[in-house]
């Protein structure tokens, strides 16, 4: 008699090759064997038991754990499977229950007026820098990159990233530039280096970005001109900026506190100003994060659709004057991050331990999986006060990377920062 477990794989896997061992010791092979084969053992009944019963959650974990084994093939080449297959995690009732209770949960702590930023920040961006460094191009850039035009590395890609914000945030002389997630610096630095007198603070909830942030400007002697602060975007007073940019940390809001969020953005952004934000979206709302990104890897965030963003936005008095979706670049990224870091995994296991690494493989292979086959994408809004404050058509952004280029061909080469 087949397991409960063997006959829901079977259900699913119709396209494919899977080879698949179960607690039992019995090997079947499922699918309609095209493509290269994926062979998997499950190490014991335990493990077999609970990702029948929660997949979502606990076949991270028992991969984690050494107890989903994958003996040929890799983690992200059986998501992919699977993912080919369906996109459902529901199976019975059960599951649904299970999901609907973390919605619910979700939800609830995302609406309590308890200040957690700087926890859920901490529990990811405060790791070793090392470990960011293993995978990373030379900038720091943890935020998709632009792989325009296609097929250039990740440091290029990178780099056209920043162009591409920058280039909508029509830079001029003189003006003070916020960055609300400030990372590593490297966004920050680009944007006042390009900018003559520009005056730019960046604010983290992150010691250890901070840390390296204001390490990096003091090397390349802008230290008189950027100021990276210890700040949360939500206490900020007193201050009107001309451009704001935010890159990878709207992911991090909630979605309880969009209103919060665009509210602020209209108090510290002048009349004539203009932001880009860059976050990742979706095509419709989920209302919840995967459990395992949740528990391991973000907790607090949340990854918006469209129409989740738009309307707490123009609620608070701002102009959407531009949305561009940029689909497949992080699965790009992603890809390379992966694959940069599963070539250092003795570094990253010294770092920390083999369940770490399994942990973080696990994180990037998922994640790559949501832009390949869960149609996850890049959101960029350009958001002002004034309808005038942006040209009436988008020719202005090719011209403004045309110039950019020529500024990052007199720029400095970025000085490597070890630890």
């Amino acid at each position: 008699m087949a397991s409960a477990f063997l006959s829901i794989v079977q259900q699913i896997v119709r396209k494919g090759s899977l080879k698949l061992t179960l607690a039992n010791g019995e090997t079947h092979t499922i699918g309609d064997g095209t493509g290269e084969t994926v062979v998997a053992r499950l190490a014991d009944q335990e493990a077999e038991d609970a990702i029948r019963r929660d997949p979502t959650m606990k076949l991270g974990e028992m991969y984690m754990q050494g107890r989903f084994i994958l003996e040929q093939g890799n983690i992200y080449d059986f998501l992919s499977l699977v993912k080919q297959n369906t996109t459902n995690e529901i199976f019975d009732f059960k599951m649904a229950a299970l999901l609907l209770g973390r919605i619910a949960w979700q939800q609830l702590k995302s609406r309590v007026p308890v200040n957690r930023n700087k926890h859920n920040v901490a529990h990811h961006y405060d790791l070793s820098a090392k470990l960011f460094d293993l995978f990373l191009d030379e900038d720091w850039q943890y935020s998709c990159a632009y792989f325009e035009p296609p097929g250039i590395g990740l440091d290029e890609a990178q780099l056209a990233k920043k162009r591409h914000i920058a280039a909508k945030l029509l830079l001029e002389p003189n003006q003070r530039i916020l960055e609300i997630g400030s990372g590593w610096g490297g966004m920050g630095m680009y944007l006042t280096e390009a900018t003559d007198g520009a005056d730019f603070t960046g604010i983290t909830l992150s010691e250890e970005q901070l840390k390296v942030s204001r390490l990096r400007a003091e090397k390349r002697g802008l230290a008189d001109r950027v100021r990276f602060e210890l700040q949360d975007y939500r206490t900020m007073t007193g201050r009107k900026f001309d451009r704001i940019v935010s890159v990878g940390m709207f992911e991090h809001v909630g979605i309880g506190n969009y209103g919060n969020f665009f509210r602020k953005v209209s108090d510290l952004l002048d009349d004539n100003g203009v932001m880009v934000l860059h976050s990742i979206g979706r095509p419709k709302p989920s209302f919840g994060t995967n459990a395992f990104i949740e528990k391991y890897i973000f907790p607090g965030g949340y990854i918006p659709s469209v129409g989740e963003v738009v309307p707490p936005l123009e609620k608070a008095g701002l102009l959407v004057k531009d949305i561009e979706i940029l689909p497949m670049h992080y699965a790009y990224t992603l890809r390379h991050w992966r694959e940069r870091f599963v070539a250092r995994k003795a570094e990253a296991v010294a770092l920390y331990d083999e369940q770490f690494f399994r942990m973080w493989e696990f994180y990037l292979a998922g994640s790559e999986m949501g832009f390949r086959w869960d149609e996850l994408f890049i959101l960029q809004i350009q958001v002002a006060k004034n309808q005038f404050a942006v040209p009436d058509n988008r020719n202005y952004i090719a011209r403004n990377e045309a110039k950019l280029k020529e500024f990052e061909a007199r720029r400095a080469p970025l000085e490597k920062v070890t630890f």
